[in-house]
């Protein structure tokens, strides 16, 4: 397979993966849920969704482009992911695998809605979607964090893409996020079907993208650190 075309897919599955997982989906289904109950209509639910999703996706596009530039702007960083980089990802995807599987935690301070945002997006309407969009995607939690840190930017990084693949990343993190937006306009026994559902992929599907790190880690490490492949 082309490495262009893998790194461009996983970036898109990193997006859906931490937007699917249980902080993230937790603060995805509360914002489309809050502002859809404060317009009250279908079509205001699927604008306020598709304005989240804007806001989303602009967050993650800008954050990762930055961070990525800015690795590369710098001359001994640069001289780093030109020459070692390849040495550094295998433990970096192991680490990552091993907090997907829980076997790693670090905390985070969470953050809610202040009043003062809040009080914002009222008077904004469907508008103040795309505020909680940007606001929400640049608040972190261990699982969401380890995937755009760990493995997104140095992804982007090594492939020489700070714009293409942190968009990627971020129309991910927005695809499920606007199904649950169709699923809240069809009716509230619509979308806690679909949520269940979610829960139980995100699961298998978590565990699964664990295992494939570690084990693309342990390879990784092994060829370029100690030359065995």
């Amino acid at each position: 397979m082309d490495p262009n075309v893998a790194a461009m897919g996983t970036a898109l599955w990193l997006g859906i993966l931490t937007s699917i997982s249980p902080c993230p989906l937790a603060t995805n289904i509360a914002a489309v849920s809050y502002v859809g109950r404060q317009v009250g209509s279908t079509r205001a639910i699927l604008l306020s969704g598709g304005l989240y999703v804007v806001g989303r996706t602009l967050a993650y596009v800008v954050l990762g482009a930055a961070a990525v530039w800015s690795l590369m702007s710098v001359v001994a960083v640069s001289s780093f992911l030109q020459g070692g980089l390849h040495r550094a990802l295998g433990p970096l995807l192991i680490a990552v695998g091993l907090l997907l599987l829980g076997v790693l935690k670090f905390s985070m301070p969470s953050f809610g809605v202040s009043d003062g945002l809040q009080s914002r997006v009222d008077r904004w309407g469907v508008w103040g979607a795309g505020l909680l969009g940007i606001v929400f995607a640049l608040t972190f939690c261990p699982v969401s964090a380890g995937l755009f840190f760990g493995s997104l930017v140095p992804l982007a990084a090594d492939s020489g893409s700070p714009l293409v693949l942190p968009t990627l990343f971020g129309v991910g993190t927005a695809l499920p996020v606007a199904a649950f937006a169709v699923l809240l306009a069809a009716g509230a026994g619509w979308l806690g079907k679909a949520l269940d559902r979610v829960q139980i992929f995100e699961i298998w599907a978590r565990r699964i993208t664990a295992v494939v790190f570690i084990g693309i880690g342990v390879y990784e490490t092994l060829r370029s650190t100690f030359y065995l492949m």
